[in-house]
């Protein structure tokens, strides 16, 4: 994993992830956020996994169900964390070495 995709996933994790993981969520819960996770950790780059937060956040069918448990759970989604990623991973960062 790159510096970038690590940093990426950090902020993914102590933002959104382990919130829920160290929670009291529901096993399903749980699981759908370690299967997004696994989804990230498989990108080949920073760019893909940039692309794979925003799909989720168009999503349809299954992530749009997931977003809605993790909101009925009282949980913070990707969609509430939006401005500060997009603030902090910009095309900008993307293209820094």
């Amino acid at each position: 994993m790159t510096t970038k995709q690590m940093e990426i996933m950090n902020f993914l994790q102590e933002r959104v992830f382990e919130p829920i993981l160290t929670s009291t969520a529901s096993n399903q819960i749980k699981q759908g956020v370690r299967l997004t996770i696994t989804r990230l950790e498989n990108q080949n780059d920073a760019a893909g996994m940039l692309k794979y937060y925003w799909s989720a956040i168009a999503g349809k069918g299954n992530a749009i169900e997931f977003s809605d448990k993790l909101k009925d759970a009282g949980y913070i989604r990707f969609e509430e964390i939006f401005e500060e990623f997009r603030e902090k991973f910009s095309d900008a960062w993307l293209r820094e070495k």
